[in-house]
């Protein structure tokens, strides 16, 4: 029998009778129960349209209950859903099959200003003031302020300590840069883009283009309970594959391990994405000490019960000496010494809770955080051998972010000591709307004692240089659009008898992450 035969013969037969009985009403109008039986409960039935139950009260449409119970509370001419007050960010009755960030939590904190919400109950939420959004709830009432991207939401680890895990958490929950969070738990998409127009102040010269397009897939690895992975992919102009990472829990314990693409490192520099960079470019100073290996191996996990103690260890190999190199090998300068390294890292949360993942841009204060990490490592590249130790410091208060990094390389092949340093501080000079910040770092490269026969790219790129920036980030939707405007200037300074290399630039930039 055809599929279309099939189709009308079904269509012939008769539907089942509605168990309705002859003059049935709805009885009561607020039992959440269809009474008499005719498909529509309560104030939606046509039985309740007198009942006191189902009449406006005044109030406004504030909460999820009331934006279902087909009643127009606040008398305005709109019911449920057609009212636009249903549509506020901390509501999600309206959102169909979108489950957002206040349905994916398993339980809430309680928190003050506006009475409390009971464990497990993902509906209510403190009651926010005029102009406040749910961002301004991270770090309030029992909330620590400690868990605020999508690696430490996603690792089924109560991480600051505050009774909430992961989704359940406000940061994860109300953080836009956290996307684990949001929306089907599966397998998410997400964007990052960059419109720039960049003057060049030396040369004069103008230029405008689409700068960036990052496309990330991210989530749970199936049948993995607390796992993660990440695929991240440039297509700006050759399309490569950038990183990829697959974290998993080790056992039932808070410690895990992750396989990646290689960028095992020291450097919280290089730790974040591009789309969260202060300054839309990384600092490209710590080269000299940071290589980029093929794969690499990571273990971490807490030192201490309450997390304020944490450790880092990882192994890493391979000549991954450039953007794209996922599934290849780069040789160069027809030397085929085999590149690796391995380290350690000790984070100590002072204050609050710390992640190197965390995005440095604020979009409304912040509590205050004070996160200290000091690291040390062993490398050989084609050319060199070398040990390095880096030390970083975190700090968040208020609108007010701090963030101060130290490298100091020790090379043995040809007997040289290189020393780099950045400081970055930015400023929420209005939360919500705009953000400043300044930077500037320098690398001091010594001497070799026995200089190479041969220079390399990488050992000719060790060279005294500074670099100062200045931006600002106006938030033109959220921290989803950002505008930024940015001024550079890089200086290589004179050695070994080459002239100073001075690069200015201003660019303005159109963000869009999502």
């Amino acid at each position: 029998m055809g599929p279309i035969r099939l189709l009308f013969l079904l269509c012939l037969l008769p539907l089942p009778a509605l168990a309705i009985e002859p003059g049935a009403r709805e009885t009561i109008c607020g039992d959440g129960i269809d009474n008499d039986g005719d498909t529509v409960t309560d104030c939606g039935d046509i039985d309740c349209r007198e009942d006191p139950a189902c009449q406006p009260d005044g109030q406004p449409e504030a909460t999820n209950a009331r934006c279902q119970d087909w009643i127009d509370n606040d008398g305005d001419g709109s019911t449920d859903c057609d009212d636009s007050d249903c549509e506020a960010e901390n509501l999600t009755a309206c959102r169909g099959s979108w489950k957002g960030p206040m349905e994916t939590a398993q339980a809430v904190v309680q928190a003050g200003g506006g009475g409390a919400a009971a464990a497990g109950d993902a509906e209510s939420l403190p009651t926010l003031g005029p102009g406040m959004s749910v961002d301004d709830l991270i770090g309030t009432g029992k909330d620590v302020d400690g868990e605020r991207n999508d690696e430490v939401c996603a690792d089924g680890i109560d991480n600051d300590q505050d009774g909430a895990t992961d989704c359940a958490d406000f940061g994860c929950r109300f953080d836009l840069s956290v996307t684990v969070c949001r929306g089907n738990p599966g397998l998410r998409f997400s964007v990052v883009g960059m419109v720039t127009h960049t003057y060049n102040v030396e040369t004069e010269e103008n230029d405008s283009r689409l700068s960036r397009l990052q496309l990330r897939a991210f989530g749970p690895i199936p049948g993995i309970q607390d796992s993660f992975f990440l695929v991240s992919m440039l297509t700006e102009r050759t399309p490569r594959l950038t990183f990829a990472m697959f974290q998993v829990p080790l056992g039932n314990t808070r410690h895990r391990v992750n396989v990646n693409s290689g960028t095992a490192g020291l450097s919280q520099v290089n730790a974040i994405s591009i789309h969260k960079q202060l300054f839309i470019e990384r600092p490209n100073l710590f080269r000299a000490m940071e290589q980029f290996n093929s794969a690499a191996i990571e273990f971490e996990g807490p030192l201490t019960a309450d997390g304020r103690l944490q450790y880092r260890a990882f192994a890493a190999g391979g000549s991954g000496r450039f953007d794209g190199n996922v599934g290849g090998r780069t040789l160069t300068e027809d030397n085929a010494n085999y590149p690796w390294g391995v380290g350690a890292s000790f984070q100590f949360n002072a204050v609050g809770y710390y992640s190197r993942q965390d995005t440095p841009f604020l979009y409304v204060p912040v509590p205050l955080t004070v996160g200290l990490v000091l690291g040390g490592k062993y490398d050989e590249r084609e050319q060199e051998r070398f040990i390095s130790v880096n030390g970083h410091l975190a700090l968040r208060y208020q609108r007010l972010i701090v963030l101060l990094e130290d490298y100091f390389k020790r090379e043995f092949e040809f007997g040289s000591d290189t020393n780099a340093y950045v400081a970055q501080v930015g400023f929420l000079a209005v939360p919500k709307v705009l953000m400043l910040a300044v930077e500037y770092g320098a690398v001091n490269a010594g001497e070799f004692d026995e200089p190479p026969a041969v220079l390399t790219s990488t050992l000719r790129s060790q060279r005294d240089e500074n670099q100062f920036r200045v931006a600002a980030h106006f938030y033109v939707y959220r921290n989803i659009g950002v505008l930024s405007a940015v001024y550079a200037d890089h200086r290589i300074l004179e050695q070994d008898g080459q002239a100073e290399i001075k690069d200015r630039e201003a660019r303005l930039v159109a963000q869009y992450r999502f």
